[in-house]
């Protein structure tokens, strides 16, 4: 017998760099989702078949075993062997698994690859074991394994890719849902260009230490623009939001996280009809967001 669960990816919308500094970020799931396929073992291996991401291997505790690809990707997928042996410790049960995962979100881009295929993996895996977990447990264990990949992450990624919609997020008040009563008619270009979060954070701190009172001015306001952002979003003001995605633009461009190819989306999806575009996540590769009518998606 075998289980099935998906989970979306997701979108910075206003936010990048700023919300390291107490600012607020807004975040949405997007139609992108990583699906997890689970069944039992009768070890204790979790075998995991990444096979559309190029890698598959085995995990005895948490010593890695490649088939295919390189050892190193084991990296990759010990937060999937995490996430599934935390599910269980959890659910109190004992065993292995073999999770096939098939992704449809580019990995390394800001879009959330790893916080889907999280919660994906912890669905399934309590599912295959008919744990009835509430959201809120399958987020709060997702999480443990996104601490593998990124350290300390905030929470946020793997809170849109259990219950999908909109968040908040800053570090004074912590995530808030909000609900969208309108989907909004984003589209998302790839520069196909990984990025290191860690180095675009990196930079961004030594500018602002050199820097600082310029930096602030500028941190103060890409936070107005995720209040404002949000305030617009709530409200569907689709020319509002386009705009301030501009203006957040022009800030991110002048905190030297935007590239060439970004910029040439960026202006590309405006002369063909966007209301506004800007990058999402970290910069220095990754992806650009563009907002556009739906009579304009096309071009």
């Amino acid at each position: 017998m075998h289980v099935e669960a998906s989970a979306p990816g997701k979108m910075i919308l206003f936010g990048e760099h700023s919300v390291v500094y107490g600012k607020p970020a807004v975040v949405l799931a997007i139609d992108r989702r990583a699906r997890v396929i689970a069944e039992k073992r009768t070890d204790k291996k979790i075998f995991v078949d990444a096979d559309n991401l190029g890698f598959s291997g085995y995990f005895e505790g948490d010593i890695y075993y490649p088939v295919r690809g390189k050892v190193w990707r084991g990296r990759n997928l010990a937060a999937l062997n995490v996430a599934a042996k935390k599910t269980m410790e959890y659910i109190g049960v004992e065993g292995g698994a073999n999770l096939k995962v098939r992704s449809m979100i580019p990995i390394a881009v800001g879009l959330g690859s790893s916080a889907a295929i999280c919660v994906a993996t912890v669905a399934a895996v309590e599912r295959l074991f008919d744990a009835n977990l509430k959201p809120e447990e399958i987020s709060n264990i997702a999480f443990e394994g996104e601490t593998i990949i990124h350290g300390k992450p905030s929470g946020v990624d793997n809170n849109v890719s259990t219950f999908g919609g909109i968040m908040s997020y800053d570090k004074t008040n912590g995530i808030k849902r909000h609900k969208l009563y309108k989907d909004i008619p984003f589209i998302i270009g790839n520069t196909k260009k990984k990025r290191s979060t860690r180095k675009m954070v990196e930079d961004v701190a030594a500018l602002k230490e050199r820097n600082p009172k310029e930096m602030d001015a500028i941190l103060d306001s890409m936070g107005l623009l995720a209040e404002s952002g949000l305030d617009a979003l709530l409200k569907t003001d689709l020319d509002r939001i386009g705009d301030l995605m501009d203006l957040n633009q022009g800030l991110l461009t002048a905190i030297g996280v935007s590239t060439m190819k970004l910029e040439i989306l960026c202006h590309t999806s405006r002369n063909n009809g966007a209301l506004g575009a800007k990058l999402t996540g970290a910069g220095g590769g990754g992806c650009m967001i563009a907002l556009a009518m739906e009579p304009d998606i096309p071009n």
